[in-house]
């Protein structure tokens, strides 16, 4: 019987009422006395040489403040890159700079020139439009293999061509794999595009900067996945603004997907024109201004080969990768491609011998980072894309030679550093296979064949690795933060308590899980728990919300400070009984001394610990607040399988997703509505990817998708009621919650998914030729490959 509370409980969403009765507080909804507007003026060329920024005429406008340009933040630290790469020969990557505003050169369409702060919005819009740059146009550089050509134009000129690094992983594994390959039975080859994609969260980025002259503090209210990342970052590596005199806020935030994981220019810019002009400074991004100012996502080329023998067991596998990291580092950009990629390519299976070579190059391009999955997704998708093809060349069932090569014992250390502590894909696999019906499909083919539609089933397999740790691995990796998490506990006087926490919530449900686990463990209602975040003036230092590590990580840190509160109220009651504290046990919100009727409520026990006239206070001090962080020492590793039938309309190529099925292994699990809906909605990404989504740039640089007009976001007709599993859970082994990461594993098992069932399907009509198509899977697109 389910649960009704607790762990295990499908509780429903606590910020779910405010956020349906209009109650949530976002950015924009923050409005400070004396607030002035800012308006970006942005580049509309993708490169180009800034001669001058002509302002006179917009700062004779009305109502305009002051108009910025790159001289005023001549001595101002540029945007930091949060992670260093060293390429394969041991150097360390080429790090360009990164101006709050442009200097010298403009290099992307939507590079920010000015910035126009007016008393109104539209006053500061219609300055903008008078801001007139002087930019000498330069031959951009868009496509990566031509970027890294002999006498391509540099991206920037301080650097010594346009490759940022070329990693290679494992890099002493590199003859052993070339030599698999000359002694392999089969080799399959494929190459493919893993598209770049532009995030779109339902809220677009915010900023509103506000300083105090009469304590010198300054305050950020930002649309940000990580406030205290954000402040440190850019207090001291930007602004030069010490952490203890650095407020930043996100309160509600509609929504990241690892786009508002990064520390942006309009953050800082605010920051420091509000101390500038001494007034508050507020950015509202608008849609239009987000699809070339937002990081994008994924943009990898890639060339993947695996080798079996002649049992068609996999002995080796090999890639080359060219990333583009867009025209300058984000913050987590350089590991994207590497640390989150690389080392997921030996996905469910036990392949012996692994190769992975990725260059990353700069172009004239918007910048590209982490988003939903992280590197994740490209790997599961080459892996993925080049076993049903294996399968197809030696005329196996795709699922019996992903089921010959899983990886079967536990744990598991793959040839490529990363070690998987507990799974079983045969399971999740069987699950699968239940799920679909899949004795069924010949005759929905019949059906579809009978209404003159092309119907094909693709099956996948994914893992990934989440819960991004630990801070002494990833720091030899080239990390430049620590990736642990923190929680307070504070219990007061009447038994509530309130939990600060350094991760933040976007759309995850943490409050409603997180007091799920606290209350769990006290047995007590988890209306008497309060979850705080997103402020770094009341919740300890903290890593934020990315990588499906909240849970993993931050609910750990929470179970460790509850821990420490629960053995010092176990001290209490212990006096209050008159008992040893080893005798004393805690259930369903009682402390009692074992084997005696002797018990003592949760609510007397907190009251105690303030007024403390029960017992000695040399003994145990007044009060019950506690502080741990919690560092794991290895990542989480989720697994699943997936499975996809489509309809494709011949005469067309129009592509129908029919149905879905997903089945995940998350470990334990809190609160199974929520990780249903965290499927489903990387499920729906994972469609719009394989489908529908698309960045587009014309030969001059100009994102040619830049709008909903162009750029096809998923609408709910583009999708299927999803048939989704989480009862095969192995736990995690290493954090105290047993739990494994959820919020990115539809965005990373769908896409292959999708195109497996395409493939299938053509071949199933006779279209043989057809071994791959590249995303987004277009009805023209589908309609020209059967047409050979």
């Amino acid at each position: 019987m389910p649960k009704d509370h607790g762990i295990g409980a499908s509780s429903k969403r606590r910020e779910d009422k405010r956020f349906l009765t209009g109650r949530g507080r976002y950015t924009d909804d923050i409005n400070l006395a004396g607030q002035a507007y800012a308006v970006f003026v942005r580049s509309q060329v993708a490169h180009g040489k800034l001669n001058g920024v002509d302002t006179a005429a917009a700062e004779a406008m009305p109502g305009v403040i002051r108009v910025f340009t790159g001289a005023d933040f001549e001595g101002v630290g540029g945007l930091p890159c949060g992670w260093q790469v060293t390429d394969r020969h041991g150097e360390p990557m080429q790090e360009p700079g990164h101006p709050v505003l442009a200097q010298g050169k403009v290099r992307h369409v939507g590079d920010p020139i000015a910035v126009v702060v007016a008393e109104t919005e539209d006053q500061a819009r219609d300055a903008a439009e008078a801001v007139d740059p002087d930019i000498e146009e330069l031959d951009p550089v868009l496509d990566m293999k031509a970027a890294l050509a002999d006498g391509a134009p540099r991206v920037h000129d301080d650097l010594s061509s346009n490759l940022c690094y070329d990693w290679g992983f494992v890099e002493e594994n590199r003859e052993a794999v070339n030599a698999a390959f000359e002694a392999a039975h089969h080799v399959t080859t494929l190459e493919l595009v893993n598209q770049r994609l532009i995030p779109n969260a339902m809220e677009p980025r915010v900023a509103v900067g506000d300083f105090n002259p009469a304590t010198e503090d300054s305050t950020l209210y930002t649309t940000s996945q990580n406030p205290h990342v954000i402040r440190l970052l850019m207090g001291a590596f930007v602004l030069g603004i010490p952490e203890h005199k650095l407020r930043v806020v996100a309160p509600d935030v509609g929504g990241g997907f690892g786009s508002k994981i990064f520390h942006y220019a309009e953050e800082a810019f605010c920051t420091f024109a509000a101390k500038a002009i001494r007034r508050p400074v507020k950015w509202t991004c608008t849609r239009s201004e987000a699809f070339i100012s937002d990081a994008h996502g994924r943009d990898h080329v890639t060339k993947i080969e695996l080798a079996l023998d002649a049992e068609a067991n996999f002995t080796a596998l090999r890639t080359e990768t060219y990333a583009n990291m867009g025209a300058y580092l984000s913050t987590f950009a350089p590991s994207i491609p590497t640390w989150l990629h690389g080392t997921l390519m030996a996905g469910n299976y036990k392949t012996p011998l692994i190769y992975v070579n990725v260059k990353a190059v700069f172009t004239n391009t918007v910048p590209v980072d982490a988003y939903r999955g992280a590197g994740r997704p490209e790997a599961t998708f080459q892996l993925e894309r080049v076993i049903d093809k294996a399968a197809r060349e030696l005329g196996m069932d795709p699922v019996d030679l992903r089921r010959k090569n899983f990886v079967t014992e536990f744990p598991y250390a793959t040839p490529v550093a990363v070690e998987y502590d507990t799974g079983d894909y045969n399971a999740t696999m069987d699950k699968l296979l239940e799920m679909i019906d899949l004795s069924g499909f010949e005759a929905r083919l019949a059906e579809s064949k009978a209404r003159g539609r092309l119907r094909g089933l693709g099956i996948n397999c994914y893992i990934e690795a989440c819960g991004i740790a630990p801070s002494q691995l990833v720091g030899q990796l080239g990390a430049r933060a620590g990736l642990y998490e923190s929680a307070t506990v504070r219990v007061n006087a009447t038994g509530g308590l309130v939990v600060m926490t350094g991760s933040h919530s976007h759309g995850q449900g943490h409050e409603t899980t997180f007091a799920q686990v606290v209350a769990d463990m006290i047995g007590i209602g988890e209306d008497m728990v309060e979850i705080v975040h997103g402020d770094t003036a009341n919740t300890p230092m903290g890593m934020g919300t990315y990588g499906s590590r909240s849970l993993a990580v931050g609910g750990s840190a929470m179970v460790r400070a509850t821990e420490k509160i629960i053995a010092k109220a176990k001290k209490i009651a212990a006096h209050l009984m008159e008992a040893a504290p080893e005798d004393i046990e805690l259930k369903d919100g009682q402390f009692t001394v074992a084997g005696t009727d002797k018990s003592v409520a949760w609510g007397d026990v907190t009251l105690a610990a303030y007024v403390p006239h029960n017992y000695p206070l040399e003994d145990i001090e007044p009060g019950l607040e506690e502080t741990a962080f919690y560092d794991p020492n290895n990542f989480t590793y989720p697994a699943g399988a997936y499975a996809c039938e489509v309809e494709v309309d011949p005469e067309t190529g129009k592509v129908d997703v029919v149905s879905f099925a997903a089945a995940d292994d998350f470990g334990n699990i809190v609160n199974p509505m929520i990780v249903s809906g965290q499927v489903h909605g990387g499920i729906a990404q994972g469609i719009g990817q394989a489908l529908l989504e698309s960045a587009v740039f014309d030969e001059y640089g100009q994102l040619l998708s830049g709008s909903y007009m162009d750029y096809a976001m998923p609408r709910a007709d583009d999708v299927p009621f999803y048939a989704v599993d989480h009862s095969c859970a192995t736990p995690c082994t290493h954090n105290p919650l047993g739990v494994k990461g959820c919020g990115e594993a539809g965005a990373i098992g769908s896409p292959p998914a999708v195109v497996n069932a395409v493939v299938d399907a053509l071949q199933r009509a006779g279209h043989t030729s057809v071994t791959h198509i590249d995303m987004p899977l277009t009805p023209s697109r589908v309609w020209a490959a059967m047409q050979g």
